[in-house]
């Protein structure tokens, strides 16, 4: 984000989480969240830096890995008490790659994201109107775009799909909320740009969703992207990007799908060419009990031009989960067996030794642990 243009919205927030309208609901008790995700994602292919190339979740192979640790404080908003607010600390593997330093050279990141990437939230909300359905949110927040969460508990899988790990988790800027009635909610957004972490030019960038439910099971959203994402700011090097998300839910059974789609043109490259990228994935999930839940992924990532993933090619992706929890009050523990096999068509890949050869395919056995506070 442009410095001046992310420091004015923690000013705000800050200003706003200090003074007695937030702090003082007492009416509206505060909400703890603690968790933890501790993996291990073990490969057929032996890379020199242990690292799965193009992911920034769970990308550390064949080692016990603290992937997040979080704590979060919050108090929601609501007519009585119209100012919410949010702040949360983070740090593990994961957060670590929220600071990328790959193609193209705009989104070098910003001299002190190191620290800012111990930021899980750190914003204020406020209700407007007499029914409370607009609400205003600066600061940082959690994306808007994508299927799943930053924090793998919440997913049907442990892995993240390829488009997750390629859009934001985390977006530094505003949102204004509106429930426009029970089956319509709208979102506008004003926001740093695609990485919050880079600091490319000084114009901010748009952003929209829409929800709509289309029956008591489906639900369909839509989520689109504008925004300047590199050294030259005019109009014709803006990056657009969509996301299309349906979901069914009926008894045990759930049917998601997204499709990714993504544009820009480049500024710096010879003849200065339009990179495109398109990526989808469906998700399938049984919950045989309360307990235990089953969940099958396949997913494709078309990067021909190796804007996203830092290489060209063509990525085809199958994932097989068992998670099984246990609930006791306000914890939650999740253990995960999983099996993933992924295949890269192109001049990228997989790297394995000896001299970090590239591999066109890799298979995944996954066990992880998640643990989770909320009260």
């Amino acid at each position: 984000m442009p410095r001046q243009f992310r420091n004015s919205f923690v000013r705000v927030g800050l200003a706003a989480l200090l003074s007695s309208n937030v702090l003082a609901a007492d009416d509206v008790p505060l909400q703890v969240r603690a968790y933890l995700d501790v993996g291990y994602v073990g490969s057929n292919r032996d890379p020199s830096d242990d690292n799965w190339q193009g992911k920034s979740s769970a990308a550390t192979l064949n080692q016990l890995e603290l992937n997040e640790a979080m704590f979060n404080l919050s108090r929601e908003a609501n007519v009585g008490s119209r100012w919410g607010f949010e702040f949360g600390l983070q740090a593990g593997d994961d957060s670590k790659r929220l600071v990328t330093s790959s193609p193209p050279a705009a989104n070098e990141p910003i001299g002190n994201a190191d620290d800012w990437r111990h930021l899980y939230r750190a914003n204020v909300s406020y209700l407007f109107g007499t029914d409370g359905k607009v609400r205003l949110t600066t600061g940082l927040i959690n994306s808007y775009i994508g299927y799943e969460s930053y924090l793998s508990i919440d997913n049907p899988n442990y892995t993240r799909a390829y488009l997750s790990d390629t859009v934001p988790y985390f977006l530094f800027g505003g949102e204004l909320r509106w429930d426009v009635s029970d089956s319509v909610d709208l979102g506008f957004y004003l926001v740093n740009g695609y990485n919050y972490l880079t600091d490319p030019n000084d114009i901010p960038s748009l952003g929209f969703s829409a929800g709509f439910s289309l029956s008591d099971n489906t639900k369909f959203i839509q989520n689109l992207y504008y925004g300047s994402d590199q050294d030259n700011t005019d109009l014709e090097y803006w990056r657009f990007f969509s996301n299309s998300i349906v979901e069914w839910q009926r008894g045990p059974w759930r049917l998601a799908a997204s499709l990714d789609y993504g544009t820009e043109k480049q500024a710096d490259q010879p003849g200065q060419p339009r990179f495109q990228w398109t990526t989808g994935a469906v998700w399938l999930v049984w919950a045989a009990n309360e307990r235990l839940s089953f969940a099958v992924r396949p997913e494709f990532h078309l990067d021909d031009d190796g804007l996203v993933t830092g290489g060209q090619q063509r990525l085809l992706g199958l994932t097989g989960t068992a998670k099984y929890q246990v609930l006791r009050g306000s914890q939650r523990l999740v253990g995960t067996l999983e099996a993933r096999h992924d295949r890269s068509s192109g001049d990228a890949g997989f790297a394995d030794e000896p001299d970090d050869v590239l591999r066109t395919t890799q298979t995944l056995v996954v066990l992880g642990i998640n643990w989770e506070f909320a009260g």
